[in-house]
């Protein structure tokens, strides 16, 4: 399959992307959280839990796994994406060793994960991979982002990006600006903006084909600690505003994260975006908290508890793919 076809059905018929790349360190504190022990086999367990629900593939075209659960198996002894594969669900693997701090500029950081990839990626493919993630996170404060953040981080998401497509698999191009902050709307889409514009000059320097990517960025919204909180339809115009600005038509397609927004926010937030003016790329979702929180809280490490976990992440998923 080309990568311009696997990125068109990542983004097809109303369906989004799941992320479930939490680090082994990220989901054993999310486990905890709910009183379950943090152990391999527990998180292999939820994971399993989230991809065998009922009809998860007429709303969801893939799921990201992290390294460990990518090498894990189902209860009927299939890996993860042979599971997946077979029942129609493309498996992505996120590919970054996470955001570290940057040499010379305090509070922020660069994502790290080039050494190896090609090798890496080799093998993904050969397990059962078709895409990829890497994760660049920009914070926007008094000082912040400075232009050396800027830079690092979308070279490397670049040169991950050709690596991805060289070796065979579709890169999700994932640019976050952090809700983290006191500031306004306008200031997230002024950083957005130019971040997404330094973005593409970035991948056009790297030679990546457009065609085969699925961008990932942030929704334009006002900072979490913000006294001054956009409407749902505010946001929606200054997200599609920065989008028709920077994202060259190319792109099949742009899956949201949802950032650490509510769950039904982010979904209200995507679908007042999909009535705006029509636009050159399917707007979809690539949500991890906002669809799998509710059912890990409702789980909780409980059998019994299996069958309504699903069923609330059903309903956020088929919600959000109403949302399209």
């Amino acid at each position: 399959m080309d990568l311009n076809k696997i990125a068109r059905t990542m983004v097809s018929n109303r369906r989004g992307i799941l992320a479930a790349d939490e680090s082994i360190a990220t989901m054993s504190a999310r486990l905890e959280k709910v009183g379950v022990e943090p152990t391999a086999e527990t998180r292999r367990v939820y994971r399993e839990l989230i991809v065998t629900t009922p009809e998860l593939a007429d709303s969801i075209s893939g799921v990201i796994l992290a390294d460990e659960t990518f090498r894990q198996r189902v209860t009927d002894g299939r890996t993860f994406p042979d599971y997946l594969s077979d029942i129609g669900i493309l498996t992505g693997i996120k590919v970054d060793t996470g955001a570290k701090p940057l040499a010379g500029a305090p509070n922020e950081t660069v994502t790290e994960g080039l050494d190896g990839l090609r090798e890496r990626v080799a093998d993904y493919v050969r397990l059962g991979a078709t895409f990829a993630k890497w994760r660049a996170v920009i914070t926007i404060g008094d000082s912040t982002p400075t232009d050396r953040a800027v830079h690092a981080n979308l070279h490397a998401l670049a040169r991950y990006a050709g690596l991805c497509q060289e070796g065979g698999l579709v890169p999700i191009v994932e640019p976050e600006v952090l809700m983290d902050g006191t500031h306004s709307l306008a200031r997230c889409q002024e950083v957005s903006t130019a971040v997404l514009r330094a973005l593409f000059e970035e991948l056009d320097l790297m030679q990546v084909q457009l065609d085969g990517i699925v961008l990932k960025p942030n929704m334009v919204v006002a900072g979490t600690g913000s006294t001054d909180q956009p409407t749902v339809a505010e946001v929606a115009q200054a997200t599609v505003e920065t989008l028709r600005e920077t994202v060259p038509a190319s792109v099949p397609g742009i899956a949201f994260l949802s950032g650490g927004q509510r769950p039904e926010v982010a979904t209200q937030h995507l679908g007042a975006m999909q009535q705006l003016d029509p636009l050159p790329w399917e707007l979809t979702y690539s949500f991890g908290r906002a669809l799998v929180g509710p059912a890990l809280e409702t789980w909780r490490g409980e059998e019994k508890n299996r069958g309504p976990a699903q069923e609330v992440l059903s309903g956020l998923a088929l919600a959000n793919a109403a949302a399209r």
